[in-house]
């Protein structure tokens, strides 16, 4: 409807997931690179996950159109079937006979046909797309199609393609033995934000005209925002952009057109019901404010850390001054019952030594009838008569 206007020979954001306009990103790039090692060294199994949108099958359609001489492919996208019907359109793909086939029949000839295959030195490979709608009884059933190898390979090379709540269900106990036949193991993660850039204008180029429209750094921004760098969403965001800005007969997209296509799109609500951030909890970016009365959840968050840090200093603070206060008044009274008995001890000790002197001069001779006996045994008897006056005394 707009490529005219923009001098476009096709839509450049199309949801059409076309290996023409497929956009490397740096996980792009790894994922492919491993597809092409698993298949050149007969690794078995291999997976591939990533969110929805975020490129897969278009992965996979590029590794379908570029597959080298001695690939023989077979696809399957329709994962809602039994390990029958699945083994039905695995050999169909490879062009064998399946009608009124059962599954020994449909097993047997798959073997000797990749027996065949391999003599001849071909590599055929399966690939199985939107495998989280497989269950875990039909995995361990192509599990079972690893074992069709030869002494020093596998026969069947077998991709595994899904979402990520597809390694959910491979974790299950049950499936220990597929996750350890998996050989190689990669995931598709979202664009960065220098790389949602290139590839918006990546598909500008593929399209006919890189310089079709210009974007303003701050639009680019709140695109990365609300589509997370799904390239689904970027494409989506994008395709209305171009159709607004056709609209208003101009080249130039701002944030106000960004802001005004994602309110109409109701974009939170309407592509991110999988349970990802809500609105509110997205961080918002450099140059964006946040409205009046409704600050984003990271915000908030902050803030309920800080008030709460505060508290906790506070108390700590109390804590410390109380407890500081009560060890004083500890230490005083201490201090005193320390001194008080300090002075009992000395008045006990003073008159007990006035005593001893005294006894010693009255008791001159008796104390020298006792001449050999020890000192020790002399000074105790000394004190306890000492004490035995004082107390007959008091009395």
């Amino acid at each position: 409807m707009y490529e005219s206007f923009f001098n476009l020979k096709k839509k450049p954001f199309d949801l059409v997931p076309n290996p023409e306009f497929l956009f490397m990103s740096r996980s792009h790039r790894r994922a492919l690179i491993h597809l092409d090692y698993g298949i050149h060294e007969r690794a078995g199994f291999i997976l591939l996950t990533g969110e929805v949108g975020s490129g897969k099958t278009t992965l996979i359609r590029d590794l379908i159109k570029k597959r080298p001489a001695g690939v023989l492919l077979s696809k399957i996208f329709n994962t809602s079937v039994n390990f029958e019907q699945f083994l039905s359109m695995v050999n169909d793909d490879f062009g064998l006979d399946v009608h009124g086939k059962d599954r020994t029949a449909l097993l047997r000839d798959l073997n000797d046909f990749l027996i065949e295959q391999y003599s001849l030195g071909n590599r055929p490979t399966l690939i199985i797309d939107e495998a989280q709608n497989l269950t875990p009884e039909l995995l361990e059933d192509i599990r079972m199609l690893s074992n069709l190898e030869a002494d020093d390979a596998k026969l069947l090379q077998i991709i595994i393609v899904g979402q990520p709540e597809l390694r959910k269900t491979l974790s299950l106990p049950s499936l220990l033995q597929l996750r350890q036949r998996i050989s190689i193991n990669c995931h598709l993660a979202p664009l960065s934000r220098p790389e949602v850039e290139e590839y918006i204008l990546h598909r500008l180029q593929v399209a006919g005209n890189r310089a079709a429209v210009t974007f303003c750094p701050d639009s680019m921004d709140i695109i990365y925002r609300y589509s997370r760098g799904i390239p689904r969403l970027v494409n989506i965001i994008c395709d209305f952009l171009m159709l607004s800005a056709f609209a208003e007969e101009t080249h130039q997209i701002d944030e106000d057109m960004v802001r005004d296509v994602i309110g109409d799109l109701d974009f939170e609500n309407q592509f991110w019901e999988s349970g990802l951030p809500e609105h509110g909890e997205i961080l918002p970016l450099h140059g964006e404010t946040l409205a009046a009365g409704k600050p984003g959840g990271v915000m908030e968050l902050l803030m309920d850390i800080s008030e709460r840090l505060s508290k906790l200093e506070k108390e700590s603070i109390e804590f410390r001054e109380t407890s500081l206060k009560e060890m004083g008044e500890n230490l005083m009274s201490l201090g005193s019952a320390f001194r008080f008995y300090a002075r009992e001890t000395d008045a006990v000790v003073s008159e007990l030594k006035a005593l001893v002197e005294q006894k010693s001069g009255s008791e001159e001779s008796s104390l020298s009838d006792e001449e050999d006996m020890p000192q020790s045994l002399v000074g105790h008897q000394v004190l306890l008569a000492a004490l035995k006056d004082k107390k007959l005394k008091k009395v």
